[in-house]
């Protein structure tokens, strides 16, 4: 892998498929369909440069970001003696069932090998040329192979990584060096035809059912040596010898060229930000190299790890996550720690995983965590909240959904006692048990007899019982558009820069007749000219004229002064009965000089 940046490729459509399960994505092919119920696999780094762990003869891999399996190519190492640290292997200590009986463990339903990196060293007994496990271990081994049994023993799918864009043991391969010295199209062709066909033929043809093979050309191929006509030779013999085996689009061909890609492959660690109806996957690590490397510590928490596999599966994706073993096979504690209880906490919990996917209402539209959503085998639709941070008041509301739920539960109740609920139009008020029924993350059902009805473009109640009016969940604006991004570590907010007359619009559900306050944060760093701002709501309006909100410094010490985005008190507003309410908010700046616009907060005024 690499941290290099990586042109994604724009998956738009896919081939339409048969549907076995319930909750099949409605661009996925038929083959494909397992890999959007299954959600969560394993990933394998280990190979020659597992003997290193990230040092050389002393020095530390060449690159700030620490990935151990590109050892060779940082640290300029001839092949042969980059192959001495063989000699650091112990063979009869490493047992790859070990590592697919943990991927068990951990709740994965497949477990994907580097049977070839970038390195070129095949760990399978490869015939193809003498650079292989099966030529320079001792006793000979077949990692592969042995892994192909395992998986079939435990009832997981087999996938393979194998790099064919790079190899930096072929003379006539791509590494990047060719930046400067170059290579002929015919030159990598021989590569191509000597290497890469006949080895990929061997996979394919010696070690049983293979649910994937994971390439890794983070680029199209029309911005590399590689020709749409080699890949499409290599795609091509996929089919013939393996046709239900999956590929992904680091491939090197987008769906636009050839729509019989079977899912995308996002950026490395890149969870997903958008539901999407065609299968794709996140990639990504445990601590932070992907082989292993002795000095790494950044291990990623159980919590994160839980919620990524939960951030994929409600926007329809997978999420497929790394371990480097050592060369004797071990596994880092840290590292097994945190699977086997991503396992027990699968267990527990899969239903809202496995088999289940995205549902109707924004990623971000409640703060206290996301939604999966699944029809289960007894013909109930079920909705599973995954709260993050248990509430305080023991209570959550479920906005946007205009159907009545028939039941709630936990799903960690054995018993399924009904917990109370409140349901309003389009609102439901869950009151949550005491105690918080997982210690990681917690999961309630909400079962409905059909699939819920959803209000579109409503802005949630949070937490704390408020609303928060953003950039993000506005359903019009008739003015500047574009969201300035986060910067300087947080300390500058997303904001948009309104320089001219400009009218934004929310829709909120007020439940019940009351007064709320209204809250704005901006920013304003002229003097004079400074404009104004009005909410209006339920036929009432509030103004504010703008005020310079000076500078002020975002990190001490640092000489780090940026600019103030201050929260203003704008005043109330009365809503005389329940129902659905616009919120129309006006800036108006003079003589061009921006308001940055943060958020408006709406809360109601207890008495």
């Amino acid at each position: 892998m690499t941290k290099m940046f990586r042109t994604i490729c724009l998956c738009l459509t896919l081939l339409l498929g048969g549907n076995q399960y319930a909750l099949s994505q409605a661009n996925t092919n038929e083959r494909a369909e397992w890999f959007t119920d299954d959600r969560f696999g394993m990933f394998i780094h280990w190979g020659v440069y597992s003997g290193a762990e990230g040092f050389w003869k002393g020095e530390k891999l060449r690159h700030g970001n620490d990935y151990s399996e590109w050892l060779q190519y940082r640290n300029r190492i001839d092949g042969d003696e980059y192959l001495t640290l063989l000699d650091k292997f112990d063979w009869d200590a490493i047992d790859p069932e070990e590592w697919v009986i943990l991927a068990k463990k951990a709740g994965m339903k497949y477990v994907t090998f580097t049977a070839k990196h970038h390195d070129g060293f095949a760990l399978w007994d490869s015939k193809v040329r003498n650079y292989d496990i099966g030529n320079k271990s001792g006793p000979k081994r077949d990692i592969l192979k042995e892994l192909a049994a395992a998986c079939k023993k435990h009832g997981l799918k087999l996938g393979i990584y194998y790099s064919h864009w790079i190899d930096w043991e072929h003379p006539n391969s791509w590494d990047h060096t060719r930046e400067v010295y170059g290579i002929s199209a015919e030159d990598y062709d021989q590569y191509w035809q000597e290497k890469v066909i006949p080895q990929m033929r061997e996979l394919l043809t010696d070690y049983g059912p293979i649910g994937l093979i994971w390439f890794d050309m983070w680029k199209n191929h029309s911005e590399t040596v590689v020709t749409k006509a080699q890949l499409m030779q290599l795609k091509s013999l996929i089919r013939e010898l393996q046709p239900d085996t999956l590929v992904n689009s680091r491939l090197g061909l987008s769906v636009e060229e050839d729509n019989d890609v079977d899912f995308q492959s996002l950026q490395d660690n890149e969870l997903g930000q958008f539901k999407k109806d065609y299968p794709w996957q996140t990639a990504g690590t445990i601590s932070h190299s992907w082989g292993y490397f002795a000095k790494d510590t950044d291990w990623k928490s159980t919590s994160s790890m839980l919620r990524a596999i939960i951030n994929n599966t409600s926007l329809n994706g997978n999420y497929m996550l790394n371990i480097g073993p050592r060369a004797n096979g071990d596994i880092h504690p840290e590292m097994t720690k945190r699977l086997e209880e991503m396992g027990a906490w699968l267990n527990v919990n899969g239903e809202a995983i496995y088999g289940s996917g995205a549902f109707d209402l924004p990623k971000e539209m409640h703060d206290w965590g996301q939604i999966t959503y699944r029809e289960t085998d007894n013909g109930t639709h079920n909705l599973y909240l995954h709260i993050y941070n248990w509430p305080l008041s023991k209570e959550i509301t479920l906005s946007g959904i205009k159907t009545k739920p028939t039941r709630v539960y936990a799903l960690a109740d054995k018993s399924q006692s009904s917990i109370p609920f409140n349901h309003q139009e389009v609102v439901a008020h869950l009151d949550l048990p005491a105690q918080q029924p997982d210690d990681f993350i917690s999961v309630i059902v909400v079962e409905y007899d059909k699939k819920p009805d959803v209000a579109v473009d409503l802005a949630a109640m949070s937490v704390t019982g408020g609303y928060s009016l953003l950039p993000s969940n506005w359903i019009s604006a008739d003015g500047n558009q574009e969201i300035v991004p986060i910067a300087r570590f947080g300390t500058i907010p997303p904001h948009v820069d309104v320089t001219s007359n400009s009218t934004y619009k929310w829709k909120v559900y007020i439940e019940a007749a009351g007064s709320y306050q209204v809250d704005t944060s901006y920013s304003f760093q002229e003097e004079g000219d400074e404009g104004r701002i009005s909410i209006k709501a339920s036929n009432a309006s509030i103004n504010h004229d703008v005020i310079p909100t000076g500078k002020t410094v975002g990190e001490p010490d640092e000489d780090w002064v940026i600019d103030n985005y201050h929260s203003s008190r704008f005043g109330t507003i009365e809503f005389p009965k329940a129902g659905y309410y616009e919120i129309e908010m006006n800036v108006e700046p003079k003589n061009s000089k921006a308001i940055k616009f943060q958020w408006v907060w709406l809360q109601e005024v207890k008495e």
